[in-house]
């Protein structure tokens, strides 16, 4: 399989000429969405078609990050502004079987979307434990405080997406809850024990039967005191490999992101040694985008081989 280990991004709502001579020449494994790229029903479902047509392939890996509430690519197609996962929590946590009803019939009508206007891949959920110090980025974005909770809804989002033929990306492993930094902004550091955080934030990434993961820019001082969880082959060998026992393919965050330090080729090589199979490039520059595809090699063949079965699961 000819591809490379990234995860790009386009500029604006259409393919522009350079981005489709990239694309066809360097060959990325996947492109990702976001509201700039989105305007309308028809225009979304024919830039999907596009992006396929150039790589001649159906199941060409397009993604989008829809979680509903604050993180909401598809404002311009359906509001779900409310829609959040602490919603959906607290819903569960007023009566369980309705809950889950609840939240199965929004995640249903979400792919419905999805498959219209052809994207295959969706960034949820997130399986961060709300906590009082998590950072105010992410407080929406958490099922719950208490982790059986978070399992229990991952999990259902998880195999929600895996009927609807869509695959599922769980972050932000091994746990983004303990920081009240934003690493959007900055380098979160967290100073918990390895103890602490298997029994607490790592735990409801724990064998799940997601397609993918997102790592979480986040510095584990008492673990990897040098790298962040992304960059760290301790975390991502030890913890998400072993200790967490995750079987598929592992996407870096964002490496726009300034709790990376450096320029972004140098960060998407650290990211690839560190183990990650695939980086995410979300800035849409079509610039960055050609560093980044010409200066990497193609993908493993640990990656070929889950891609291909991901291919098998869309089928």
């Amino acid at each position: 399989m000819n591809r490379k280990p990234i995860i790009t991004s386009i500029k604006t709502y259409y393919l522009t000429f350079s981005e489709k001579m990239l694309f066809k020449k360097e060959k990325p494994w996947g492109i990702i969405l976001f509201k700039r790229n989105i305007r309308s029903f028809k225009q979304v479902k024919s830039l999907t078609k596009e992006i396929r047509m150039i790589f001649k392939d159906p199941y060409f890996p397009v993604m989008i990050d829809e979680e509903g509430g604050s993180v909401s690519r598809l404002s311009e197609l359906i509001n779900s502004k409310e829609l959040s996962q602490v919603f959906f929590g607290n819903l569960y946590k007023k009566n369980k079987k309705n809950g889950k009803k609840i939240y199965q019939y929004y995640l249903n009508s979400i792919c419905s979307v999805l498959r219209e206007i052809g994207i295959n891949i969706n960034t949820i959920p997130v399986l961060d434990i709300l906590q009082k110090k998590t950072t105010k980025i992410l407080k929406d974005r958490c099922f719950s405080p208490k982790k059986n909770d978070v399992k229990i809804l991952g999990n259902l989002c998880i195999n929600t997406l895996k009927q609807n033929k869509i695959g599922s990306v769980s972050k932000h492993i091994p746990g983004h809850g303990s920081t009240n930094i934003d690493s959007h902004k900055a380098i979160p550091v967290v100073l918990d024990s390895p103890r602490k955080l298997e029994f607490v934030d790592f735990s409801p990434f724990k064998n799940i039967n997601s397609n993918f993961v997102m790592t979480a820019h986040v510095l584990f001082k008492k673990i990897d005191p040098n790298f962040v969880a992304t960059q760290s082959r301790i975390i991502i060998n030890q913890i998400i490999r072993k200790k967490l026992n995750f079987k598929g393919l592992i996407i870096s965050d964002d490496i726009c992101m300034k709790a990376l330090k450096g320029d972004l080729l140098l960060n998407a090589k650290k990211c690839l040694l560190s183990g990650c199979n695939l980086v995410l490039y979300c800035g849409g520059n079509t610039k960055h985008s050609s560093l980044l595809l010409k200066g990497i090699n193609k993908i493993d063949k640990f990656t070929v081989k889950k891609t291909q079965q991901f291919y098998e699961f869309l089928r």
